[in-house]
């Protein structure tokens, strides 16, 4: 890699470890918020010189703030696409900031500072987006640290801010408080009883959507979703991340009432569905991966319905991210498209969960 990943601290991935509430349901929640600099040309009239001044001021306010002060650059103007795409694979990156749009362009001055659970992407739609991933059902906690953050930012920065509208962002739809929080959650229960379409409606009518494993324009794979709020202009902070809060503990709630459903009332089904994607895990040759992502939604629910005791959740999250395209083509020293990955992916999988049983 142009970049080593190993420089930031836990690969950038410490959520994997499912420590937090609701692990087993609830993978990780992040939080954003969308900053501008007043003065500076917002990022869809930038020049690249416009950009590389952003970039330089982002900089030394990170220095001198807590959480950033030795958190590593990582230009991803300066990557190749398949190190852009495993960023973005990590969640660390937005697909904005990656440039793997139809175009291919990478935005001048786009870059990372990480640290932690906390980070800066620099010069994506808007200059600064302050971020916080946490692992499980963290809202209030990743607010919080993300809070800390924007006051050490901001008091190094000038944020343009307006008296009636709030935060001033590229986009309308971010303007107020530029606050965009959201869970990867995993949802099988509510999609084998077929409650999932009532609910994901439910949350629309409320104010909140839900996108696919990588967020915004991402298709939903292996039943994980991203439920978030859709509204910043109008309410404060506390209230989107309460009314967000609010409505995942009852998705929470009607998944595990789904899974017990389907204990009940199709417990040879379930167990089936189970041990066959628990057996082409551990014994197929060659996995696409959509399919690697389907058969570990099946895991996933086995494991969180006692079925199976020897696979962790961590080893589970680890496959999420793990066994992902650009993660297995810059492991391998291959292209993306390589049809051997198919092999590669297949072999780590096994290899994965024979340690974790092993232990």
């Amino acid at each position: 890699m142009t970049f080593d990943i190993n420089l930031v601290p836990d690969g950038g991935i410490s959520w994997l470890d499912a420590s937090g509430p609701d692990g087993n349901i609830v993978l990780s929640t992040r939080v954003r918020l969308a900053r501008n600099i007043d003065g500076q040309r917002f990022t869809v009239r930038s020049s690249p010189e416009d950009n590389q001044v952003v970039l330089q001021q982002v900089e030394r306010a990170s220095r001198a703030s807590r959480a950033l002060h030795d958190a590593p650059l990582i230009r991803i103007d300066h990557l190749q696409p398949a190190e852009r795409q495993l960023l973005h694979e990590r969640h660390l990156i937005s697909r904005d900031l990656t440039g793997l749009e139809a175009d291919g362009n990478v935005r001048a001055g786009a870059a990372l500072l990480t640290n932690g659970c906390v980070g800066v992407m620099v010069n994506e739609e808007d200059h600064v987006r302050l971020q916080c991933l946490k692992s499980g059902f963290a809202l209030t906690e990743a607010y919080s640290d993300l809070e800390r953050l924007d006051a050490e930012m901001g008091g190094q920065l000038a944020f343009a801010f307006h008296e009636e509208f709030g935060y001033l962002t590229s986009c309308p739809t971010n303007a107020g408080t530029g606050l965009r929080a959201s869970v990867l959650i995993h949802l099988p229960g509510l999609v084998l009883t077929k409650e999932i379409a009532k609910v994901l409606q439910g949350l629309s009518q409320v104010g909140l959507t839900f996108r696919g494993l990588y967020g915004e324009g991402s298709e939903v794979v292996g039943n994980f979703f991203q439920l978030s709020n859709q509204t910043t202009l109008g309410k404060s902070e506390t209230e989107l991340l309460d009314h967000l809060g609010d409505m995942v503990r009852k998705v929470i709630e009607y998944e595990q009432q789904a899974r017990h459903v389907l204990q009940r009332d199709a417990p040879t089904v379930t167990a089936d569905k189970v041990w066959r994607a628990y057996g082409l895990l551990k014994y197929a040759r060659s996995l696409s991966f959509e399919e690697t992502m389907n058969l570990l939604s099946g895991v996933r629910l086995g494991v969180g319905l006692n079925l199976i005791s020897d696979i962790s959740v961590y080893t589970l999250n680890k496959l999420l991210i793990f066994a992902q395209p650009a993660h297995l083509a810059v492991r391998e020293g291959r292209e993306i498209g390589d049809p051997e990955l198919s092999t590669a992916r297949a072999t780590y999988t096994r290899q994965l969960l024979e340690a974790d049983a092993a232990r």
